[in-house]
């Protein structure tokens, strides 16, 4: 019996194919941060530029004493919300443009299973939001006092915060055609979860039946439960926000897996 050259072997990676893996991620993540001008210094302007207003608010409105720890209950939100912003446009600008530029088909053609192309984007789009963050974190020290109150919880809420906004934007790139579905979500999806769910304001003083409202956003405890990894206080209890965040982002990954093995608006 012959044996086939090597050329015409088939290769083996074993049960993961970590390099293609990791080339796919590093691809993710630097088209995420290439152009630093707008990808970086982009949110770390309008991060100072939400602070600066609240600050010369609280000290033309004459209450720069009674209430300067606004900023810091403010500070821990807006950081991991231009986190979660930067994964989600990261994930679904990455299908829109390759689906535009018609090179889609380079990554199905890729030896790589549905898992491990879910597995490179996310992890692509989760390390440029994050990386993201941290820009802005070291901005804000300018108007805010940044407090460390529980290590593990602030990295498992920033980790699950972008993980589930770059898989909503898997998800959208996916199932999008046009640019104009990218903006749709984001204005009019994302950006009210976002801001209805306890970024400026404390949900507390909010009536009864609003306060279970948002409740159901999963987004609050993204921002709540990473305020709380920074300040020790937070409206609901982290081990409910971080029970619902799991759930949330395990149904979208198995969502998303499903769509990549169907090839659902991938394939030609």
């Amino acid at each position: 019996m012959s044996v086939a050259p090597d050329i015409f072997r088939r290769r083996r990676f074993g049960a993961v194919n970590w390099l293609g893996l990791f080339t796919l991620t590093r691809r993710e993540a630097s088209r995420g941060l290439k152009d630093y001008n707008y990808q970086i210094l982009g949110p770390v302007v309008s991060s100072l530029l939400y602070l600066a207003v609240f600050h010369l608010a609280l000290r033309t409105t004459g209450t720069d004493g009674s209430n300067a720890d606004l900023l810091n209950f403010i500070a821990p939100g807006l950081i991991v919300f231009v986190a979660c912003e930067k994964a989600f446009e990261c994930a679904c600008g990455s299908f829109i443009f390759d689906k535009h530029e018609r090179v889609m088909a380079d990554l199905l053609m890729a030896p790589l299973s549905a898992v491990e192309r879910v597995c490179g984007y996310l992890g692509g789009s989760c390390l440029a939001g994050l990386m993201v963050g941290v820009a802005v974190a070291i901005v804000t020290l300018i108007f805010a006092e940044l407090t460390l109150f529980h290590a593990g919880a602030l990295l498992f809420f920033a980790l699950m915060g972008t993980m589930l906004h770059a898989l909503i934007g898997i998800l959208v790139g996916i199932w999008a055609e046009k640019w104009d579905s990218f903006a749709a979500v984001h204005t009019f999806l994302l950006l009210p979860l976002s801001f209805l769910s306890g970024l400026f304001y404390r949900i507390d003083s909010l009536p009864e039946t609003a306060q279970h409202l948002v409740r159901l956003n999963p987004v609050f405890y993204v921002i709540d439960g990473f305020r709380f990894a920074m300040t020790g206080t937070g409206s609901a209890d982290p081990w409910t926000g971080a029970l619902v965040l799991l759930t949330v982002n395990a149904s979208l990954f198995a969502l998303a897996l499903a769509w990549f093995r169907r090839g659902y608006r991938l394939k030609p």
